[in-house]
């Protein structure tokens, strides 16, 4: 199946996308959090412009995801270092084993 054609509304504007199907509910969830935060940076900020709305919104997103991609390269770290741990100890346990006598 190919892609859908499909219109998306951002800040009174509205965009024709072609997107895969198997995509369209995370961009219509993206198109709906967008809108409602431009709602809110509106309301908080007084905003009017849109285009200034639209930068603000942008500039937090991205904040957002600089700060998630951190968040998973640290625990990413983490993972690595136990896994290193664990082999480590698994070694000294198989050279152990391998050093007894047989009985």
């Amino acid at each position: 199946m190919g892609p859908l054609s499909i219109k998306i509304k951002i800040s009174d504007r509205i965009y024709p996308m072609k997107v895969q199907p198997e995509d369209e509910t995370f961009v219509r969830k993206a198109s709906k959090m967008l809108e409602e935060r431009v709602r809110v940076y509106q309301k908080n900020l007084g905003i009017q412009d849109q285009q200034d709305l639209l930068a603000m919104v942008a500039f937090d997103c991205l904040v957002e995801g600089l700060k998630m991609k951190g968040k998973a390269t640290v625990e990413t770290n983490t993972l690595i270092h136990k896994i290193e741990n664990w082999k480590e100890h698994v070694e000294k346990a198989l050279q152990h084993m391998g050093n007894q006598p047989n009985v």
